[in-house]
């Protein structure tokens, strides 16, 4: 009998691969020219940004910490200051998003869960078109057909609720014959107008991520028995946090920077008051557009510091909005 040759096989080489990544000439077109114009775009903010700061140096220098501590905005006599002015553009921003909010968290779960698969591009259009409407139409609505109508539940909400200082209007809503103009021209009603001009921008970002949540934690939900609404508690919303969270905070930085539809619906009035309901009120985007025309070299200097702090406001928020979009992911947090 002939015994087989078992002398050992040669050693296997278990060292890994070097993996060559060739890209074709428009991968690299396209990869150039993207990197170009997000460098571009990166510059072109940090420039913006450097020269507000630098037109802010000269009225930080005259007026120092006081530019943010006085309320009252009087050029001739040398008294200049922001805060009133930042609590005016606070208050129009958080009006809007608790207007806005749920319209938007609403209609993006309606468009995305519930809406007929051949009415979602026509209910998506509508809403990038709301978007798409300049603002100074929405200003132009406010005034003439919102504010009207908004004095009558401006009055309301101050007889019913005017012990709480942020509803109390200074008058008697009450009366026989009720002073309208105090309800005029309000944070309210500017705030009722913005939350127009956010909602599609808020939608279309909580959609996008509705739309993402994974088919197949919807169907394990159905599946053990679970109604739509259950789904959407337990998997499309806590898949979707991020993204409700990222697209509230930009939708505030888009409140905070609105500029045309405020103007021409609120009254300028530079005290600090938490009264939302009573007319007259200003915010820095506002300010800056009213007096811009007319300014002496320190104020227009002194607006210009304005425009720097409303910047590093609204990047701020936009900043924070983009990290919690990014972080947006389902899986850890998902309870069936």
């Amino acid at each position: 009998m002939t015994l087989l040759d078992e002398s050992p096989a040669a050693p296997t080489d278990d060292t890994p691969r070097v993996l060559v990544q060739t890209r074709t000439l428009g991968d690299r077109w396209f990869r150039g020219t993207a990197t170009s114009i997000g460098l571009f775009v990166l510059v072109l903010t940090g420039l913006i940004g450097a020269f507000l700061g630098y037109q802010a140096i000269p009225t930080l220098q005259h007026y120092g910490l006081s530019f943010f501590t006085e309320s009252r905005w009087l050029p001739p006599q040398d008294v200049v200051g922001l805060s009133a002015v930042l609590v005016g553009t606070l208050e129009v921003a958080v009006v809007a998003l608790v207007v806005g909010f749920p319209l938007a968290l609403l209609t993006a779960l309606y468009i995305s869960e519930y809406a007929p698969v051949r009415l979602r591009s026509t209910l998506v259009a509508l809403i990038d078109l709301m978007a798409a409407v300049p603002s100074i139409i929405y200003g132009l609505w406010g005034f003439f057909l919102l504010q009207p109508q908004m004095i009558h539940v401006s009055r309301w909400l101050a007889q019913h609720f005017g012990w709480l200082p942020l509803f109390k209007v200074n008058t008697d809503p009450n009366a026989a014959s009720w002073a309208q103009t105090k309800f005029t021209s309000s944070a309210f009603i500017a705030g009722i107008a913005v939350s127009m001009m956010v909602v599609p921008l808020a939608c279309s970002i909580m959609r996008g991520v509705f739309a993402q949540a994974p088919l197949g934690e919807r169907e394990a939900a159905l599946a053990l028995g679970s109604t739509r609404w259950g789904m959407i508690r337990a998997v499309v919303l806590p898949f979707g946090q991020g993204g409700i969270i990222g697209g509230t905070m930009l939708a505030l930085g888009r409140a905070l920077g609105e500029t045309v539809a405020v103007l021409l619906i609120i009254a300028p009035a530079f005290v600090i008051k938490p009264n939302i309901l009573e007319n007259g009120t200003e915010t820095i985007s506002a300010l800056i557009a009213g007096l811009f025309g007319e300014a002496s070299k320190r104020q227009l200097s002194a607006l210009l510091t304005a425009g720097f702090v409303l910047f590093v406001l609204t990047l701020a928020v936009n900043t924070v909005a983009a990290v919690f979009v990014n972080r947006s992911r389902s899986g850890a947090t998902t309870e069936i």
